[in-house]
């Protein structure tokens, strides 16, 4: 196990002189996305998918074999905003108070304090997350539910914001174990990160040898353009974004389509539909709209439910993709006009 803590500032509220308004804030988290360009090629939809669980106040898991950028691209987005950020490097041997923090025997004082583990920050990295056992998995349960961390019956809560993001390999690879089903619906979006096309990893070359060190962030041009309190301004603007009963129902209308589908022995649940509302209407803000349309609740649609689902082992015999019966179901529910 190894964690690895970057800079930590202040996490107290911002001075109120300093607090930023909705349209302020908007800007500053639209340039993030430029400075994480600096260093990671051709992940926008990834990028785009961190904010907005940042504003929807949400967890987010990324995907993808070693090697497309999973780690740098939260390294960047981390360097970008002026939070804290902790890395953990999930392995076999990881414990659970290694994360969460635990107990320590103070002989001077003849008493047990409390030492805060990395998840006391605002931004966990939680790296290869499906290398280590379920039962430490589970020890992250709490904090992305209840935003704090209980140590022998007492809780301590996390500062804000507070995001995991965690990255796994996919699950057929040697050395990994499937997230539960309880751990899969804590996260609020799953980002698939592929392998770039061919101008892009040409671009990455390009980059490389020009003397780019995924190291050095800071010699790559990357910089701290937002902050916490641009993250909560935004936060507090997407929950005034407004969604129309019509709008609503589509939501739940697709969610209620995956539960009739043949191919899925689980479908969305309640708590799916209003993780999609959440995203849709943080999408909405960062694309200067103060309403939801059915296209914002399409794009992320597949981000929002894929891993909300399970498929039968006929369907899965059979070769059917999640994405397929996800694009079914959406194609079978009419759009509010």
């Amino acid at each position: 196990m190894s964690t690895a803590p970057e800079e930590h500032p202040n996490l107290h509220d911002e001075p109120a002189h300093d607090i930023p308004d909705a349209e302020q804030a908007r800007d500053a988290l639209r340039r993030v996305r430029a400075e994480v360009g600096k260093a990671v090629v051709g992940q926008d939809a990834a990028v785009t998918g961190m904010m907005v669980g940042l504003l929807a106040r949400g967890h987010v898991l990324l995907e993808g074999v070693p090697g497309v950028a999973k780690t740098l691209l939260v390294r960047s987005l981390a360097t970008a905003l002026d939070i804290s950020t902790t890395r953990v490097q999930f392995t076999p041997d990881l414990m659970p108070g290694d994360i969460t923090g635990s107990l320590v025997y103070d002989s001077r004082a003849s008493d047990f304090e409390f030492r805060p583990g990395p998840v006391f920050t605002n931004l966990l990295l939680a790296d290869e997350i499906n290398r280590t056992p379920p039962k430490t998995q589970s020890s992250l349960l709490e904090a992305m539910e209840e935003r704090q961390v209980s140590v022998d019956g007492t809780p301590r809560p996390l500062p804000e914001p507070f995001l995991v993001a965690a990255t796994q390999n996919p699950v057929e690879y040697e050395g990994t174990y499937p997230l539960p089903e309880a751990q899969l619906d804590r996260f609020l979006l799953k980002l698939i990160l592929s392998v770039p096309p061919r101008t892009d990893e040409v671009e990455v070359l390009r980059r490389h040898a020009s003397g780019f060190d995924p190291r050095d962030l800071a010699g790559a041009g990357v910089s701290r353009v937002a902050g916490a309190a641009d993250i909560a301004a935004g936060a507090r603007a997407v929950r005034t974004v407004q969604a129309s009963p019509e709008v609503m129902g589509y939501i739940v209308d697709i969610a209620r389509a995956t539960r009739s589908s043949p191919s899925l022995q689980l479908g969305v649940s309640p708590r799916g539909a209003t993780a999609l509302l959440s995203t849709a209407r943080a999408w909405a803000w960062l694309s200067g709209r103060t309403f939801v349309t059915p296209d914002d609740v399409k794009a992320l649609a597949p981000a929002t439910l894929a891993h909300r689902v399970s498929l039968r082992a006929e369907a899965e015999l059979e070769g059917v993709s999640v994405g397929a019966v996800l694009d079914s179901a959406l194609n079978s529910v009419p759009v509010p006009r």
